[in-house]
């Protein structure tokens, strides 16, 4: 029985040792294309999408979500959202700019897909950014203010149609430069 338990933990050290060597390979052959117009597909997408959505998840955990309704609190996110987000993200009526289509991964169109998010994780999101999508940090440039603003207007995203979004757009004066 230990010569058999032996061999079984060579074989899974070859093993393992055979695959680093595979990944290795794979990663200084530079067979892999990372170019922005090769959409990842199968396992990696997947495996891209679940470590970030975990993630996310992970770290969003303790984040205490302040009150969101404060029309103020609402109109001060949907400035902030038209100067940082609309470019990649779009809004009701309005498409990604030409900088968000030509990210990959692709934004999500937040409208349709806000409704995914707690908004600890959108703040979180927000605040942190997703290390290789074009998500930025906006944290650090903006606080936390200004980011559960973003996060209280985004959380309506989609309540708004194309029109009302429009008469908020013409309403709201855009930030002071600084």
């Amino acid at each position: 029985m230990r010569g058999r338990n032996w061999r079984c933990v060579v074989w899974v050290l070859v093993i393992v040792v055979v695959l680093v060597a595979i990944g290795l390979a794979v990663l200084y052959s530079g067979v892999y294309n990372v170019a922005a117009t090769y959409p990842d597909r199968g396992p990696v997408s997947w495996a891209l999408g679940t470590t970030m959505d975990r993630s996310v998840e992970r770290h969003a955990v303790g984040i205490r979500v302040p009150q969101l309704d404060d029309p103020a609190m609402v109109r001060l996110g949907f400035q902030h959202y038209r100067g940082m987000c609309l470019e990649c993200h779009g809004a009701p009526g309005v498409a990604m700019a030409e900088v968000g289509r030509g990210l990959n991964p692709s934004p999500p169109l937040l409208v349709e897909s806000v409704r995914d998010w707690q908004p600890n994780e959108l703040f979180w999101i927000a605040k942190n950014g997703i290390r290789m999508t074009g998500m930025p940090a906006w944290g650090v440039t903006h606080t936390d203010k200004q980011i559960w603003a973003t996060v209280a207007f985004m959380r309506g995203l989609p309540k708004f149609t194309p029109e009302a979004y429009e008469a908020l757009d013409r309403q709201v004066p855009p930030l002071p430069k600084d």
